[in-house]
């Protein structure tokens, strides 16, 4: 029998370890009703670790992801630490662990569930059947680029400078994982940049269609400005299949996404890096919601983007389709029920806390396995 897999549980701050807490449970129901087992290991991040070891990750929680087959991250960001310095605050913490990692593709579904689709701010008629993937580039662009800084002009002034940079072979492996994802659905992809104002939009763009012309001519490939995206997100998001884009234009249109479903507390992601030779997938899977420090610990904190996102880690990392499926069925079905946690609640719904929320869940992947 093959030892267990390994998998790095890091719950973060703020509502982070009561969410985690759900996922915790289904992972024990796997192992009782299953015979499915993981090697388990937690640690502290952002403000937690902060508190305790003085930064915000430490380089034996780097190591310790490193030789996990996957890492199952909560949420960090706590407004207590906000004096502790720029390169001090407890975000710091997933952004290390996505560069040391080499995870350069993050996967953001942003799927409807029928009976949530009038918890959209959008008419029901525009997001029901909502299905869209969002692949974001996360270790370069803005956000990595150099120079940056702020720095004190001759005259006593300031600037603040950041730089967006893109090389031909970070724009290619990401593409290449959008289109590989499309052929799996309904084989279109949107590319998203600026190459009307920004000349790294248009070497995305330019990169992106000889890729396409060489590799992927067999998917339908359109590209599209981002603001103009934006606006047709919220217009007709229906129109999207896969969209690939870099990571500040990212960062904005899976935020923008996730209220099309309604809440972020519904939608979980993956990070991805490139597989080693020994086969291995680094991973990284997280829901994309924050910490939400003015909630915590009072039990009102959606579990489901977390318990998604640990679907998403069977799928991707694991290869255990078929219970990463029965986990969102389950979700699903469990929404059906009208269930719902204080950020999704409407009229004629049942309000459940935290606990109440992942009970239901467990309690339908029990009938569910029953009837299997």
């Amino acid at each position: 029998m093959s030892a267990p897999k390994k998998l790095l549980v890091l719950p973060g701050d703020g509502i982070g370890p009561e969410i985690m807490h759900e996922v915790r449970r289904i992972m024990d129901w796997m192992a009782q009703a299953r015979g499915i087992r993981f090697d388990v290991s937690e640690d502290l991040v952002g403000g937690a670790s902060l508190a305790v070891h003085g930064q915000p990750i430490t380089q034996e929680v780097i190591d310790a992801a490193r030789a996990a087959d996957a890492v199952l991250f909560g949420s960090v960001g706590d407004p207590k630490w906000a004096s502790a310095g720029f390169d001090r605050r407890p975000e710091i913490a997933i952004l290390k662990l996505r560069q040391e990692l080499g995870l350069f593709a993050n996967l953001r579904p942003a799927k409807v569930f029928d009976s949530l689709a009038d918890a959209s701010t959008l008419k029901p008629e525009v997001v029901r059947g909502l299905d869209i993937m969002i692949v974001r580039e996360t270790v370069g662009g803005i956000y990595f680029g150099t120079p940056r800084g702020i720095e004190t002009l001759p005259d006593g002034s300031r600037r603040g400078i950041n730089t967006e940079v893109y090389t031909t072979a970070e724009i290619e492996r990401v593409a290449r994982v959008a289109f590989d994802l499309a052929r799996k659905r309904d084989n279109r992809v949107c590319s998203v940049e600026k190459c009307n104002v920004m000349e790294s939009g248009l070497l995305w763009k330019e990169v992106v269609t000889a890729l396409h012309a060489r590799e992927y001519a067999d998917v339908e490939l359109t590209h599209m400005l981002a603001d103009n995206c934006a606006m047709q997100m919220v217009r007709n998001p229906r129109q999207f299949d896969v969209i690939v884009t870099g990571n500040l234009f990212g960062d904005l249109l899976s935020d923008l996404a996730s209220m099309l479903t309604g809440s972020l507390g519904m939608l979980p992601s993956a990070t991805l890096g490139a597989r080693g030779e020994d086969g291995r997938l680094p991973a990284l899977y997280e829901p994309i919601h924050g910490s939400a420090p003015d909630i915590a610990g009072q039990g009102k904190a959606n579990p489901l983007a977390q318990i998604l996102s640990f679907a998403m880690l069977l799928r991707y990392s694991f290869d255990m389709q078929d219970e990463a499926a029965l986990i969102e069925t389950a979700v699903s079905n469990v929404l059906d029920k009208g269930l719902r946690t204080p950020d999704i609640m409407s009229a004629g719904r049942t309000e459940v806390n935290t606990d109440g929320m992942g009970s239901a869940v467990l309690a339908e992947l029990e009938r569910l396995n029953a009837a299997a």
